[in-house]
């Protein structure tokens, strides 16, 4: 048994044509031993250029079966795909995104701050069960923070003595049981990317200081194990380490607190921080993350790639077809982050050759579709 296949056929350029489907190709370069007959012979460059648009197949030889072991999905903002809305209210750029992806998304995130101008938002019931109904797992980021106010790192009322201090307890422990209620798992990412300066729960930012975010963060575990919500599942996720960043075991709150851990990174591109393979942004904080808590599995909260300064379509290809199966074993989930931010074009369509690699790496059955409608295990477990 292999992992997957795409179907592929030679050019008259000695390129190779592969598809998950008769309506995307995506070019890659021949190599020999890369490639195999179906009957699993391999095929040399010269011979694959000789054939006259033979069909054959793309194996993956280092996993060794077709059973999803990892859940994908997106963060999607609506005007990519022409809706004001952001899902999980508005649908339609789901639908939009999956059909350029042509592949169904097994994780939804969305995301709450606490407030917004003030008043605090409650758990919405009716938009969990809705991502449920599609056959999708919520990954909500949890941010205690108010939309109204910028910058985003001042915000005193949020600082994290706040929270210690139980200022804003009620409203937890209400979110908590109302969570609680619906009974159904989810994925919560509370208070992410910790460990730069750009968040108001910085242990640099808002009057906070040293020892306070994982102080903190069991505050608020404690409220929701003591109104029972067990079918939340924890996940901690800082963003990729620098030299300017907090050092991660300062800010873990113990295996006890954590179900899942997380690491957020992207390829800039263009001007410093430049051009960077996947590899090398995650795979030292990927290592560190491993020796602070080993025993937990591990997801990317949010990825993606400009097209400035190489080629974003490669890049994915790399991502999905040998880093996420080869090199980085106890990654069980990934996110998208399939947006234009900050004028930064992160979206799979920015291109028809990045969205064309997209959909043939995320063809592979390596990545579950969405069959969870009726999970009903918590905490959430890795597909294997």
């Amino acid at each position: 048994m292999v992992l997957g296949c795409l179907s592929i056929s030679s050019s008259p350029s000695g390129e190779i044509l592969a598809s998950p489907t008769n309506s995307t190709t995506l070019s890659l370069p021949i190599r020999a031993g890369t490639f195999a007959s179906a009957s699993g012979t391999p095929l040399a460059p010269r011979a694959a250029r000789s054939l006259a648009n033979p069909a054959f197949t793309l194996f993956f030889p280092w996993v060794s079966n077709q059973t999803p072991s990892v859940y994908w999905g997106a963060f999607i903002l609506g005007n990519i795909h022409e809706t004001p809305h952001a899902p999980p209210w508005d649908t339609q750029p789901i639908d939009t995104f999956e059909s350029h992806a042509q592949k169904k998304i097994s994780i939804l995130q969305w995301g709450q701050r606490w407030q917004a101008y003030g008043e605090y938002f409650n758990f919405d019931a009716a938009l969990m069960e809705k991502v449920r109904q599609r056959g999708e797992i919520t990954l909500m980021d949890w941010d205690s923070s108010d939309y109204g106010v910028s910058p985003k790192y001042d915000q005193p009322i949020f600082a994290l003595s706040k929270i210690i201090n139980g200022t804003h307890d009620a409203y937890i422990r209400k979110w908590a049981t109302d969570a609680k209620n619906w009974g159904r798992p989810f994925f919560l990412r509370f208070n992410a990317e910790m460990n730069g300066d750009w968040e108001p729960w910085s242990e640099l930012r808002n009057g906070n200081s040293a020892g306070q975010y994982v102080q903190a963060w069991r505050h608020v575990h404690d409220i929701f194990a003591q109104v029972g919500a067990t079918n939340v599942t924890w996940v901690w996720c800082p963003n990729t380490e620098k030299s300017t960043t907090i050092p991660l075991e300062q800010l873990y709150p113990g295996d006890a607190y954590v179900d899942w851990t997380c690491m957020d990174g992207y390829n800039w591109g263009g001007p410093p921080p430049g051009w960077w393979n996947f590899y090398d942004i995650f795979k030292p904080t990927y290592d560190h993350i491993l020796q602070i808590a080993p025993s937990k599995p591990m997801m990317i909260g949010e990825v993606a790639s400009t097209e400035n300064g190489g080629s974003k379509a490669a890049w994915i290809t790399d991502v999905l077809t040998v880093q996420l199966p080869q090199n980085f074993p106890n990654l069980k989930a990934f996110i998208w982050f399939n947006v234009i931010d900050y004028n930064v074009d992160w979206a799979i369509e920015t291109s028809s050759s990045a969205q064309a690699a997209f959909a043939a790496g995320i063809a592979l059955p390596y990545y579950a579709t969405n069959d969870f409608a009726n999970l009903d295990t918590w905490p959430i477990p890795p597909l294997r």
